[in-house]
C-alpha cells in the first residue's frame, strides 16, 4: 500500500514539474508568438527598404566610420554585423567602424523586449546608450591605431564581400518573418523552460539575491557568453533580464559583446587570428565595462522613472 501511495504521489509529483515548468512555458511562448510575428514583418521591411543605404552608407563612410556604424547597427537588419566584417577583412572600414557597429547590434534583443510589451521609451533608452557607447569607443580605437600608425591594406572585396550572408530576401517578407518567428519560438520555449526549472528547484527570490549579490561576476559571464556567434544568447540574457534574474547592465555586458553571427563571419574571413582575438577581447572588456557603468549610474531606476 506504501509502495504504491508512494509511486501514485510520485506521479502526481512528476505531472507536476511537468504542468508548472513545460506546458507554462509553452503557454508563455504562444502568447508571444503573435507579437514576435509582427515585430519580424515589421524588422524585415525595414531591412529591405534600408539594406542597400546601410551598405553604400557604411562602405563611404570614411573617418566617420564609427558614428555611421554605430548608428546604423541599432537599426534591426538580419546580417549587418556579418557584412561590417566582411567589409573590415576586405579594408573597407576601420577597426573602429566594425566595433562600433558589434556593439550597437543587439541581434534578437529588440523583438523580444517588443513582444513582451516593453516600453518603446525604455528599448530607445536602451539603444541609445548602446548607440553612444558604440560610436565613442570607436573613435577612441581609431585614434589609438592612427597614432600607433596602425593601416590596414585594401584587398579584393569580391573575394569576402558575400563570404556569409542571411539570404533573408530570397524567401520574401512573410516567409522569412514567419521562419524568424519559428525559430525564435523554439529559442524561446527552451529558455522559458529552462527559467521555470530554475524558479522550480531554486526559487527565484535566491537566484536573483545569488546574481544581485555579485554583480562583477554576472556582467563578466554575460560579457564572455555574449560572445557566442548565436541569437539564441541573445535571446536567452535578454529573457533573464525579463525574468529579473539579472540586472539591466548585465544584460548590457551581454549585449554589447554579442554580435551575432557577425563574430563568425570576422573569425572565418579575417586572416589574423591574433587580431581577431584582440577584437573579441574589446567586446568583451567595453562590454563589462559599460555594462557595469550602466548599474553604477541605476539606469534602471532612471528608465522606470522615465516611463511614469
Amino acid at each position: 500500500m506504501n509502495t504504491f501511495l508512494h509511486a501514485h504521489g510520485a506521479e502526481e509529483e512528476a505531472g507536476g514539474l511537468f504542468s508548472e515548468v513545460f506546458m507554462h512555458g509553452l503557454l508563455d511562448t504562444l502568447k508571444i508568438l503573435p507579437f514576435l510575428f509582427l515585430t519580424y514583418i515589421i524588422m524585415e521591411l525595414i531591412e529591405h527598404k534600408a539594406s542597400s543605404r546601410a551598405k553604400l552608407m557604411l562602405e563611404r563612410s570614411g573617418k566617420v566610420g564609427p558614428l555611421i556604424g554605430g548608428t546604423l547597427g541599432a537599426v534591426p537588419q538580419c546580417g549587418f554585423s556579418a557584412m561590417a566584417a566582411n567589409f573590415y577583412t576586405s579594408g573597407v572600414i576601420s577597426m573602429g567602424a566594425l566595433i562600433s557597429v558589434f556593439l550597437s547590434t543587439s541581434d534578437e534583443m529588440l523583438p523580444i523586449m517588443l513582444a513582451n510589451s516593453v516600453p518603446v521609451n525604455q528599448l530607445l533608452f536602451i539603444l541609445l546608450y548602446k548607440v553612444i557607447v558604440a560610436v565613442i569607443a570607436g573613435f577612441i580605437i581609431d585614434i589609438v591605431l592612427g597614432a600607433m600608425g596602425r593601416k590596414r591594406c585594401n584587398i579584393n572585396i569580391e573575394e569576402v564581400c558575400e563570404h556569409e550572408s542571411c539570404h533573408c530576401g530570397e524567401k520574401g517578407i512573410f516567409r522569412s518573418a514567419l521562419h524568424h518567428t519559428l525559430t525564435m519560438g523554439g529559442f524561446l520555449l527552451a529558455v522559458t523552460v529552462l527559467i521555470n526549472l530554475i524558479i522550480h528547484f531554486a526559487g527565484d527570490g535566491v537566484i536573483s539575491d545569488t546574481v544581485y549579490g555579485k554583480p562583477v561576476i554576472s556582467h563578466l559571464i554575460c560579457a564572455v557568453i555574449g560572445l557566442v556567434p548565436n541569437c539564441a544568447v541573445s535571446v536567452a540574457i535578454t529573457n533573464f533580464y525579463i525574468a529579473g534574474f539579472i540586472s539591466l547592465g548585465s544584460m548590457l555586458s551581454g549585449l554589447f559583446s554579442g554580435a551575432g553571427i557577425g563574430i563568425l563571419v570576422l573569425l572565418r574571413t579575417n586572416k589574423s587570428k591574433k587580431e581577431s582575438i584582440v577584437i573579441l577581447l574589446l567586446l568583451v572588456l567595453i562590454g563589462f565595462a559599460f555594462g557595469l557603468l550602466a548599474d553604477a549610474l541605476n539606469m534602471e531606476d532612471i528608465i522606470v522613472k522615465m516611463s511614469k
